[in-house]
């Protein structure tokens, strides 16, 4: 017996694979004397009530990391940065089973939903640290919002398309003054998400580090910047901003801000564990997801 001795399950997509992948993952359990834990939102997508009812407790999200050893995400990467927020706290470790498609933070595929499980309950698995941001918003001194992001802050105009004026301090000192459309500040395990696409560096996750990603600066001497990861990244919008820009954690959580806003930006104090099947390779999930050339010989 592993040290995973009530499992937790979520599913954040309402869709017929992703239920699918669910049951049968929930027959594996019940399969194998393993008791588990359903995430409230999950247990309403069963149908079926009788499996439902087979689990020890319906709980809601954030009250998961409390009654599991271990979560289970089944969904993309989407559902696993949401389930991260949720339970970094409680020190649950994530596993990510996918629903089809390859994801960067879900490892097990459908088909093999079985074998890794199985595996991960014997004990043969991987475990790595991740660690997320912390973001607050600063009005006048005193802090008005704030949140966690295992992927990314960005700062970005919200439903206008207008460039923004802000200043980048880094540990206190004065970095430079950009017009942009704003600032994706990027974990290692975010730099192959948003962080790519605005043409940041690819960071290993073992990395302490932190990117900072400009977005169509109004310059050509703004390039994407690469700092240690126990930096306090501070965003001061400026005050002749006509629109109030937004800050978004993993593009999931929207906080609205206001013309000489502070947007200050560290390190999680506490960190999140990933639990990946044995033969986990990081270069090898680029090659797949990215496109990368294989081989020259082969």
């Amino acid at each position: 017996m592993s040290e995973f001795a009530t499992i937790g399950l979520i599913v954040r997509q309402n869709s017929e694979r992703a239920v699918y992948s669910l049951k049968r993952l929930i027959r594996f359990l019940q399969s194998q004397g393993r008791a588990f834990v359903l995430e409230d939102a999950t247990a309403e997508l069963l149908t079926d009530e009788l499996m439902a009812k087979e689990a020890a407790q319906v709980v809601t999200l954030e009250q998961l990391g409390s009654h599991c050893d271990l979560a289970m995400v089944v969904g993309g990467d989407g559902s696993m940065l949401n389930g991260a927020r949720a339970l970094v706290d409680s020190g649950v470790p994530l596993l990510g089973i996918n629903r089809g498609r390859l994801g960067f933070l879900t490892d097990i595929t459908p088909e093999d939903i079985e074998e890794k499980v199985a595996e991960v309950l014997a004990g043969d698995y991987v475990a790595e640290k991740r660690f997320l941001l912390e973001m607050k918003v600063m009005h006048r001194g005193q802090m008005v919002s704030g949140g966690n992001a295992l992927n990314d802050v960005v700062l970005h105009p919200g439903e206008f398309i207008r460039m923004l004026e802000f200043e980048l301090h880094i540990d206190g000192h004065f970095v430079t003054s950009q017009r942009s459309d704003g600032m994706i500040v990027s974990t290692p395990t975010g730099s192959t998400a948003y962080a790519l696409s605005g043409g940041g560096p690819i960071l290993h996750p073992r990395l302490d580090a932190i990117g900072l990603v400009p977005m169509n600066p109004h310059t050509l001497s703004s390039r994407p910047m690469v700092v240690p990861g126990d930096s306090e990244i501070k965003i001061l919008l400026g005050e002749n901003n006509t629109t109030n820009p937004q800050v978004t954690c993993d593009g999931q959580i929207h906080f609205m801000t206001h013309p000489g806003d502070e947007v200050i930006i560290t390190k999680k104090p506490q960190e999140l564990t990933l639990i990946h099947p044995r033969n986990h390779n990081f270069y090898e999930r680029c090659r797949s997801k990215l496109g990368w050339g294989g081989h020259l010989l082969d």
